[in-house]
């Protein structure tokens, strides 16, 4: 279902560098249709009067597990990680996700509208990921925004953890690259005889994980790659080198160490979570200004809130205080908007008030960098789905 709406006399701010006051947001057909001052409302559309408040582009987490780890649940609720296996590249986030986790509710009242759902951390290759929006449609399915974005890989303690308690490879980082490097060739090799295949038309036993790393090495799926040191970081830019992948660093706690190297390759970070504790030995350097260092050197960069790890509804939070250590103001807004749309590759659809682009408008109180400021009402293909409480 969409709905037509005009949000009138707001400060619009775009997602794409552009703020415009007393302007105009045009949804039609689900669809941005005309967003300025000098938009023509039609007389059947409905006119919501946003004076004195803000209006931007539904926020986007560009790494979450927000209805696979689900909130309030405990085991029950704990779906997101197949750790039964070092390689579970063949599973897909989309399976574990439960759309009533009441965390799509705080989403929506935090601004969020976009979330890319990925698998956990405790496999060296833990799966494939989504992007959905956090409301609008009865089922997941009906939410998706981009089906297949990435194939989600970790390097470091995590995955140590996980099968070094074993005594099972891998229970180092030696045996962490091993392992991505041998399912990489097996992929490799999978696809030639799948070739051969399909020329001699034998027949052929289909394996999903690796047509999903095959997908991968195409570069058809992003390489998301869980990743903190700055070693960790050398480790995934020279598997990606020797596989032709598509890399994108998450969390990257040690990036601005590489900042240099990540801005000339064009590898783009998946910053944070900003707000969490130094809980491990790897994320001990971890820093909001480290954050304002990379994208200083040029580096595309998005928001996470690794959600339940930081709570959905703070990713504006976050935001907030990476201006404070340092970060633009421009470059965290684009960091939840545009610039994270583009990262994952939906930014034919979200990511900005711009036209032809998905009808996902928030109207906030006032800045959504002011801790002060919050969501008044949310919009998804322009039918609203979120409003707060009067005196809330």
């Amino acid at each position: 279902m969409t709905a037509d709406v005009a949000i009138i006399g707001g400060r619009v701010v775009t997602g794409l560098g552009d703020d415009i006051e007393g302007a105009t947001v045009l949804v039609q057909g689900g669809r941005i249709s005309g967003v300025g001052i000098d938009v023509e409302v039609p007389d059947d559309v409905r006119t919501i009067d946003a004076s004195g408040a803000w209006v931007l582009p539904g926020l986007i987490d560009a790494h979450s597990h927000i209805g696979a780890h689900e909130e309030a649940n405990g085991a029950a609720g704990f779906d997101g990680s197949e750790v039964t296996s070092p390689n579970t590249a063949g599973v897909r986030a989309i399976d574990a996700i439960n759309i009533e986790d009441i965390a799509f509710r705080d989403a929506l009242a935090g601004g969020v509208t976009t979330v890319v759902v990925k698998p956990g951390s405790g496999n060296p290759i833990g799966g494939q990921s989504v992007a959905i929006k956090t409301g609008g449609g009865p089922t997941v399915d009906a939410r998706v925004v981009r089906a297949d974005v990435s194939v989600k890989s970790a390097l470091g303690e995590n995955p140590k953890e996980t099968y070094g308690k074993r005594s099972q490879m891998p229970a180092t980082r030696l045996g962490i690259a091993y392992v991505i490097r041998q399912a990489l060739l097996d992929a490799q090799d999978y696809a030639v005889r799948r070739a051969k295949a399909g020329d001699d038309g034998t027949p052929f036993a289909r394996d999903l994980g690796k047509e999903a790393l095959v997908r991968a090495l195409s570069g058809e799926l992003s390489w998301d790659q869980h990743v903190h040191r700055h070693d960790d970081i050398a480790t995934a830019l020279r598997i990606a080198d020797e596989f032709g992948l598509r890399l994108v660093l998450n969390h990257g706690t040690e990036a601005h160490k590489l900042a240099e190297v990540l801005a000339e390759r064009d590898v783009p970070v998946i910053f944070g979570p900003i707000l969490s504790s130094r809980s491990k030995v790897e994320v001990r350097e971890a820093d909001p200004s480290n954050l304002a260092t990379i994208a200083a050197a040029g580096v595309r960069i998005a928001l996470t809130t690794d959600h339940p790890v930081v709570p959905i509804g703070h990713l504006a939070l976050q935001a907030a205080v990476a201006v404070r250590a340092g970060l633009p103001r421009a470059a965290a807004i684009a960091a939840m908007t545009s610039s994270a749309a583009e990262i994952v590759r939906i930014d034919d659809r979200t990511g900005a008030l711009d036209v032809g682009r998905d009808g996902d408008v928030v109207i906030w109180s006032g800045d959504p960098l002011d801790v002060a400021s919050r969501v008044l009402r949310v919009f998804i293909d322009g039918v609203e789905v979120h409003a707060a409480e009067a005196g809330g």
